[in-house]
């Protein structure tokens, strides 16, 4: 059996490298690897070409640090985006996710993480922009309303108002774990944070 499998090296190495994406299983990762490797290995080529062009093409915006494949976003240079809100999310995943529901006709700022924060750039986006209302979009955990606590608390000399998704949305669930009717509602019901 050691035989067998040390004659497929580079297959097993490829299951090896789907089942480090996250939510892959060993077998799922199996399946994957011999369904682009024997059943459609044209699938296995246009993906790498894909991978290569995401790799090469993907930075984050420089005015919200969402994805973009240019120095700007799309949101970030839509005129037509309602300038007062600006909504505030943990990762760039979550843009997309809320541009889903199509509730939200706003900016974003997206924190990755609060040691990265530049508050004077973003300070200087709140005056330009004339944000009025900062939408705290994060899932609700006590780490989650001690960031929201401290970012309101760097905030505080300018005349914001904070809200934050309604609750309904459950205690460490990703975005991408919620229902889209869910999160819709938690964000449209908003509440003062």
């Amino acid at each position: 059996m050691n035989t067998y499998k040390n004659s497929l090296n580079h297959f097993l190495n490829l299951v090896d490298c789907l089942e480090k994406i996250p939510n892959v299983g060993k077998k799922s990762a199996f399946k994957m690897a011999y369904h682009l490797g024997l059943e459609n290995p044209y699938l296995a080529l246009r993906i790498t070409h894909a991978l290569e062009n995401a790799l090469e093409n993907l930075k984050t915006c420089s005015s919200c640090n969402a994805l973009s494949e240019s120095e700007v976003c799309e949101i970030c240079s839509d005129e037509s985006r309602q300038n007062s809100q600006l909504c505030m999310v943990l990762h760039p995943r979550d843009v997309f996710i809320l541009e889903d529901l199509k509730d939200f006709l706003g900016r974003y700022y997206v924190l990755n993480s609060i040691e990265e924060v530049d508050f004077n750039a973003l300070e200087k986006r709140l005056i330009e922009e004339n944000i009025k209302e900062i939408i705290f979009a994060f899932p609700p955990t006590l780490a989650n309303d001690s960031l929201m606590l401290y970012i309101e608390d760097k905030l505080q000399h300018f005349q914001l108002t904070f809200t934050k998704i309604a609750q309904g949305v459950p205690t460490g669930v990703n975005f991408e774990n919620i229902d889209s009717v869910s999160l819709s509602r938690a964000f449209n019901s908003r509440i003062k944070a």
